[in-house]
């Protein structure tokens, strides 16, 4: 555990301690002293702070998934620039981020606790999984840019956008919407799938992930920065275009309804009472609703089972149902959800799922 804070030191080790199965081994107080004990102690999980004195946590995760990788949570203060900074390390090969105001005493404790123990046990069983998976990840990274290098020096820059390998097969399913749930790893899963999505997408898309607030407007400016399609936070009202990405701000639910040949997207607060804010199956009952068999719904990685009873709704409509697969799955709960109540046409590796949607375009 790698805090400045001797406080947020003891409140995590407390939660995380209260099950008998975890051990916090050891504490830092910066991100040297983290990087250093990560060697010596060889955890099965580290959680880090990103702003510490003497080394931040950005170039603390850094340096562990460069010697010595490891699944990193990171701990991330509820502002743009903690969004901006957390996106960044996970694009660097932290697993999850723990929102700080999550780790303090609330009404909602109990939730956290036991949501966040499940999460870290899942985690550290899958950790070989995705330590390999990181691995594989940094080579064909390192691989693609060293293509991007003329042997003149001249920097070649990739056209964003596009999907890599043959079309596999065009099916005879008309769809009108495009619907995609996320969690745990979401973020990194979006990142393999939006970008791949032409500038002529002849559909809109709606998207729901569990994030706070302030995280999803960075999401959003992030996907928009490496995609053809435009995506952008949703504002209440507005139409969904073909060709645009629509994700619902944290702490709300999204929903979709049709006006004659226009549909629109809603933003509100309500239901109070669901567990996620924003909650998948929220958006995808509202999906089933007013598209029927048109739809389709894209489940990707996340703890738990939310969405499958809204995927169920599409899928009693006659639509389309896309689940990532359980080897490139963060955590393996909703599309495991999704695929053992038998709704998924597709299974599909996080690399792959682009391909699948555009099959039916």
């Amino acid at each position: 555990m790698v805090d400045d804070s001797a406080f947020m030191r003891k409140a995590i080790s407390m939660m995380l301690e209260s099950d008998p199965s975890i051990k916090v081994i050891g504490t830092a107080r910066n991100g040297e002293e983290g990087v250093e004990k990560t060697r010596l102690l060889k955890p099965d999980l580290v959680t880090m702070d990103i702003e510490m004195p003497r080394m931040d946590g950005l170039t603390a995760l850094r340096e562990i998934m460069a010697k010595n990788p490891v699944p990193v949570m990171m701990i991330s203060s509820i502002t743009t620039e903690g969004a901006q900074a957390t996106l960044d390390a996970l694009e660097m090969g932290a697993v999850d981020f723990i929102p700080k105001q999550m780790s303090y005493v609330s009404l909602d404790i109990v939730k956290i606790r036991d949501e966040l123990i499940a999460k870290i046990k899942d985690i550290t069983r899958r950790k070989h999984l995705l330590m390999s998976r990181f691995r594989t990840r940094r080579i064909s990274r390192q691989h693609a840019e060293s293509r991007q290098i003329r042997p003149s020096g001249v920097t070649v820059l990739r056209q964003p956008g596009l999907v890599s390998g043959p079309v596999v097969k065009k099916y005879d399913h008309m769809i009108n919407i495009i619907a995609v749930g996320a969690s745990t790893g979401g973020p990194l899963a979006l990142q393999a799938v939006i970008p791949r999505l032409p500038r002529n997408l002849p559909v809109g898309a709606v998207i729901a992930q569990h994030m706070p607030p302030a995280f999803t407007k960075s999401l959003a400016e992030r996907l928009n920065s490496t995609s053809q399609v435009m995506v952008r936070e949703a504002v209440n009202g507005e139409p969904l275009e073909p060709g645009s990405v629509l994700l619902c701000p944290g702490g709300q639910h999204l929903t979709v309804r049709k006006q004659g040949v226009r549909t629109h997207v809603y933003v509100s607060d309500q239901p109070t009472e669901t567990l996620y804010h924003p909650c998948v199956d929220i958006l995808m009952r509202s999906v089933a609703e007013a598209f029927g068999r048109f739809s389709m719904g894209v489940i990707l990685t996340g703890m738990g089972n939310n969405g499958a009873a809204g995927l169920a709704e599409i899928k009693r409509q006659g639509g389309i149902i896309i689940a990532q697969d359980e080897n490139s799955s963060v955590v393996y709960g909703m599309p495991r959800a999704a695929i053992e109540a038998g709704l998924a046409d597709h299974i599909s590796p996080i690399d792959d799922v682009a391909q699948h949607i555009l099959n039916y375009f």
